[in-house]
């Protein structure tokens, strides 16, 4: 798996590189895009925007909302009759019914992310192949039976990408608010340890007036 990623990480930077001269030349712009399958399966696909919004339906409104760099929009998170737009921390992303399209894939904060999307989507692949071949037991015909698990409950793929998704964007979250507990307390530290200084130092030189008085 992560052979293959690196293979496709070469061919991101060579397609940057062609993209570069396309710009140059006044071609019409493409951009680099990390497609999944529903059945966790990557391709590196090379699309303009009329492309992307057919493929998702999207407008160019909401497209540039993800792709344009002069607008500013932090955090986005928006459903359309055929996609979701994400833009949270590090995951631009686009999500439809059974495709997944990631923007920016060779940056190299992505790759993480990648590898634990991929996996996510596999394990969901093959719970949804598991079930397929799930025995459904009729309630009514065994009492004993558990109405609660008469049935394994799939989610959807769009589902599951969004939820891998924001599980990313929290880490994220969660580890630059460590990163920031640890700064804040190395900061409190020493402001408490130059407060202490200065209490024994105005300690001490009360105690030298209060000699000298005597």
């Amino acid at each position: 798996m992560e052979s293959k990623f690196r293979m496709l990480k070469r061919d991101v930077e060579e397609r940057q590189m062609a993209t570069e001269i396309l710009k140059k030349e006044g071609e019409v712009e493409v951009r680099e895009w990390l497609l999944f399958d529903g059945k966790g399966e990557m391709e590196l696909v090379e699309a303009g925007k009329d492309a992307i919004m057919r493929r998702t339906g999207l407008s160019a409104c909401d497209l540039g909302k993800l792709l344009d760099p002069l607008l500013s929009y932090p955090s986005i998170l928006l459903g359309r009759e055929r996609a979701i737009i994400i833009n949270l921390e590090h995951v631009k992303a686009i999500i439809t019914a059974k495709e997944f399209f990631l923007l920016n894939s060779g940056d190299p904060s992505i790759t993480p992310f990648v590898h634990e999307f991929q996996a996510w989507i596999l394990r969901h692949y093959q719970g949804s192949s598991s079930s397929k071949h799930y025995v459904h037991t009729d309630p009514d015909s065994d009492p004993d039976h558990n109405h609660d698990t008469d049935a394994i409950k799939i989610l959807p793929f769009e589902f599951v990408a969004l939820e891998s998704c924001l599980e990313a964007s929290s880490s994220v979250l969660e580890n630059e608010t460590k990163t920031l507990e640890q700064e804040a307390h190395s900061a409190l530290d020493k402001l408490t340890s130059k407060i202490s200084t200065l209490i024994l130092n105005w300690k001490r030189l009360n105690q030298i007036k209060i000699s000298r008085h005597h």
